[in-house]
């Protein structure tokens, strides 16, 4: 039989606690045991010390210690203990009182451990087994030691009264170590369940995310590590959501992608085998147009796989990057022209704008770029390039005229395959990759590359390079 968390969590607390109220049962015990026997020797010392003026009386009245030896009678009258009490005298005037000693009864058997030793410490009277670990008082006559009063320590409980004392003071410890026991199984149980109710929660919410409900998400109760584990949980769960939203528009968008010039190549070729469109030059022409949307649609995709693995390879140098932006610019004017595009380049001459870069993949950045400008924006427009040093930084920023996108869709403009339908759509060419792309080609370079509005009405990417400096030798 397997035991749950729950039951893991209860028993470890319960036997902890076990554990503490039987070591607490026997350290009280035994801490009890000395306490109780020492106030009982601290008894018998504060006896011994009433005892000694009788003493020391006797011996000044007797001059000596020879009027006790082999008389025990004797000795135990001295040492009958006594209690001092104030009670009313019988006679005289009235409300006189009067000092009486009382006998008082020996329970512990403390006369039968006493013995009166004289001053050379020889056993005069009393118990003769007197050790060194006996209790010695001096007994002084007129500022002499004229004998010793020795008695042999209390080792145990021995009297009726005392042991019943003992017993039921013991009792109450372990009656007091149960109830605790008791008081940390029903803690014990609280804390499982309270402990583990979000744990069960974050579980179960784990197996429906692991079944493919992605809309799962966990109630978070408090501040705490569960409260944070719940927190993290919902966070992973937004992401798997959105990246599972994503891969579906990813497939349906590359799936739209490839049907569509697929079905113009399948349409163009059936009118040519019907005899419906003659074979032409025309219509060859058409025919590879499609085949290079295609191609070209195909080549993103794998260069994106590529860079997704970081299999995309790049040959990085130390050059300007001045130089393959005016070629690509220097390719893109003729077109930017044919829609009546206004180019304005802001290039340093003096100082060049040096990154350690693989040129291929730079030119392929500033054509995705420049494709995009020359697709999307409007006839008659603008588009400005300006590149600097900024602060450890080769800065670059491509500006152009409407159409301009809302800001809160600036940031998905350099996600795969997405479009801004409402000015950039599907019927102005292109798959929504060269973006995309563009992003991976920055971040190879360890660059940044973000959108934000146009002074001039449209989109303004920029793009930031780590600056290049040649070591000195």
């Amino acid at each position: 039989m397997k035991l749950g968390i729950t039951s893991k969590l209860f028993l470890a607390i319960l036997a902890t606690s076990i554990v503490v109220a039987v070591a607490m049962g026997a350290a009280v015990r035994f801490s009890f045991t000395r306490g109780f026997l020492g106030y009982v020797n601290e008894q018998e010392l504060q006896r011994l010390e009433s005892l000694i003026p009788d003493l020391a009386e006797a011996y000044q009245e007797r001059g000596g210690w020879e009027f006790l030896r082999e008389n025990p009678r004797r000795w135990f009258r001295l040492l009958r203990p006594h209690v001092r009490n104030e009670v009313p005298a019988p006679r005289g005037r009235a409300g006189e009182l009067r000092t009486m000693h009382e006998p008082a009864p020996d329970l512990i058997g403390l006369n039968m451990r006493l013995a009166l030793l004289d001053e050379q410490r020889r056993v005069v009277i009393g118990n003769p087994r007197i050790g060194e670990e006996a209790e010695l008082r001096p007994i002084v006559v007129d500022g002499r030691t004229v004998g010793w009063l020795a008695v042999l320590p209390f080792r145990q409980v021995t009297s009726a009264a005392d042991l019943e004392f003992q017993e039921r003071q013991l009792t109450a410890s372990w009656i007091i170590g149960a109830l605790a026991v008791l008081l940390a199984a029903v803690v014990a149980i609280g804390l499982a369940r309270m402990f583990l109710a979000p744990v069960k929660r974050i579980a179960a919410a784990t197996h429906r995310l692991a079944a493919g409900d992605y809309a799962s998400r966990v109630r978070v109760g408090s501040g705490d590590e569960l409260g944070r584990l719940a927190e993290d949980f919902n966070r992973l769960a937004v992401t798997l959501e959105r990246n599972e939203q994503m891969r579906r528009a990813f497939m349906a968008d590359v799936s739209h992608e490839l049907r569509t010039p697929l079905a113009v190549l399948r349409g163009e070729l059936e009118a040519i085998e019907d005899g419906v469109r003659p074979l032409s030059a025309e219509s060859v022409k058409s025919l590879q147009g499609e085949v290079a949307t295609l191609s070209k649609l195909v080549d993103d995709l794998y260069e994106l796989s590529l860079a997704d693995v970081g299999a995309l390879t790049y040959r990085k140098s130390a050059l300007d990057l001045a130089e393959p932006l005016r070629q690509v610019l220097d390719g893109f004017r003729e077109r930017l022209a044919g829609r009546d595009i206004a180019l304005e380049v802001d290039l340093p001459a003096a100082e060049p704008l040096t990154v350690l870069a693989d040129p291929d993949r730079l030119r392929q950045l500033f054509n995705n770029l420049l494709e995009n400008v020359v697709r999307y924006t409007d006839p008659g427009g603008r588009l400005r390039v300006q590149g600097r040093r900024e602060r450890g930084k080769v800065r670059l920023d491509f500006q152009d005229s409407a159409p301009g996108v809302p800001d809160e869709l600036l940031p998905r403009l350099f996600e795969r395959l997405y479009r801004v339908e409402a000015s950039r759509n599907r019927a102005r060419g292109g798959a929504g990759l060269g973006l995309a792309i563009c992003r991976s080609i920055v971040e190879a370079h360890e660059g940044e590359i973000s959108a934000r509005p146009s002074p001039l009405g449209g989109v303004w990417i920029a793009v930031s390079l780590p600056e290049y400096r040649e070591r000195a030798a």
